[in-house]
């Protein structure tokens, strides 16, 4: 997929350009904020909960999220994500921010009867299209408090910050690492905030995030 890199630190075209972005892995994070643990009816955890979502579930802004029959709850979930840009394998997270190109936007959509369903989250989360990244990659953004919001057909539904999270980027990396060599291209997603929400055909759904800008993706009926 390509996708623009932005140096928030630098003006004009010299602070743009372009990378193919191929993820060996797309490494996620679950229950992340404390209002989501509890909408979801979880504890909050000890430690971070990971997951993977293939990369062919990776889509860009404006792509369609094909919204498969049968199901009543495919739920849009929004997050901060950061790319990996060099080889990470057991980092501390003193100098985790070191192996970050940067962060964008994620919608970690989620077939919710599936995930209750197999009781893992690989099919549920794993479809294709399902992570769809965007708009661009910001490099040089302080990550501790960005402003989160997820909207459906423009009304509000997620409204949080980043620094609710209860664990860190660098700590994520920090742990992540430990059990799993991150790659250059590899995406991290950090958790969603409360609000996550059903999605049907005709909708059309965005995740902004401060600094970053607005990943937005239309949704279709997979007959369509």
């Amino acid at each position: 997929m390509r996708i623009p890199v932005e140096d928030s630190n630098a003006k004009g075209p010299a602070g743009r350009y372009t990378i193919n972005l191929q993820p060996s892995k797309i490494v996620c994070i679950g229950q992340n904020y404390r209002a989501h643990a509890a909408e979801m009816g979880k504890p909050v955890p000890t430690e971070p909960l990971i997951f993977l979502k293939a990369p062919s579930a990776l889509a860009a802004s404006g792509e369609p999220i094909v919204r498969p029959r049968g199901y009543q709850r495919v739920d849009f979930e929004g997050e901060l994500a950061l790319v990996i840009s060099r080889r990470a394998r057991r980092v501390e997270a003193a100098r985790a921010m070191d192996h970050v190109l940067g962060l964008s936007c994620l919608n970690d959509v989620t077939v919710r009867d599936l995930q209750v369903k197999d009781g893992q989250w690989a099919r549920a989360k794993g479809l294709d299209g399902f992570c769809p990244v965007g708009p661009l990659i910001r490099t040089g953004l302080d990550a501790s408090d960005l402003r989160l919001v997820s909207r459906v057909n423009g009304e509000v539904k997620q409204d949080s910050r980043t620094s609710d999270l209860i664990f860190p980027l660098p700590q994520l990396i920090e742990f992540i690492t430990r059990y799993m060599t991150l790659e250059p291209g590899d995406i991290v997603s950090t958790g969603t905030p409360s609000g996550v929400g059903n999605l049907a055909p005709g909708d059309v759904v965005e995740i902004e995030i401060e600094g970053i800008g607005l990943l937005s993706n239309p949704v279709i009926d997979e007959e369509a």
